[in-house]
């Protein structure tokens, strides 16, 4: 292989999988990791990218603290048109920062995209391969339900957007099992990681 380019591994997972808590584990393995939730929150947040578009598309939902999510929620919520118009200004923004992101990562053997939505929205394409995280139903309830604010009506109501976790883990190049200990997953994310970057070399 004369040429050297990362291998890029999408990282995604359902609600309450524990994908935040390997993407971490990732990190502290000094593998880059693009999270492109924080993205989002950063091209939403005060003097963000897309603050003007999004403003100026959807009127009084925008304000010196960034978008107000509550108000940009309403704006779409039920609305397959006005999210379609959301993701159409946000999506290329993040496009953008995913690119700059590969170009200052471009030396290192292994990086990995944090895609929440990998199979709903996003697909895999310009992935060399897919992990998924995962843990079983019990314990990803359990999870959910200790978080504020949610209720088990809204955990429904995520999870029906959701692909169903059985389909994910049969798309996955690879599963991460966060049903055991913290310790056996963190093993399990570091022999992953090691397999990758010792075929790359």
């Amino acid at each position: 292989m004369s040429e050297q380019h990362p291998f890029i591994l999408g990282l995604t997972g359902s609600i309450g999988m524990g994908k935040s808590a390997v993407a971490a584990m990732l990190r502290g393995l000094g593998v880059p990791v693009f999270d492109a939730d924080a993205a989002v929150h950063e091209l939403q947040g005060p003097g963000g990218a897309c603050l003007g578009p999004i403003e100026r598309a959807f009127p009084g939902t925008t304000g010196p603290a960034g978008v107000n999510r509550q108000a940009l929620g309403a704006a779409v919520f039920g609305n397959p048109e006005a999210l379609k118009l959301l993701e159409s200004i946000v999506h290329p923004e993040v496009a953008e920062m995913r690119r700059t992101f590969l170009a200052d990562n471009s030396d290192a053997p292994l990086i990995v995209f944090d895609i929440p939505l990998l199979f709903e929205k996003a697909g895999s394409h310009g992935l060399d391969a897919v992990a998924v995280v995962s843990a079983p139903a019990e314990a990803q309830r359990e999870r959910v339900l200790a978080r504020p604010g949610m209720t088990a009506e809204k955990f429904a109501q995520i999870l029906a957007l959701q692909v169903p976790d059985a389909e994910k883990r049969a798309r996955a190049d690879y599963v991460i099992d966060t049903g055991t200990s913290l310790a056996e997953t963190r093993h399990a994310v570091q022999q992953l990681v090691h397999a990758i970057i010792s075929e790359q070399i």
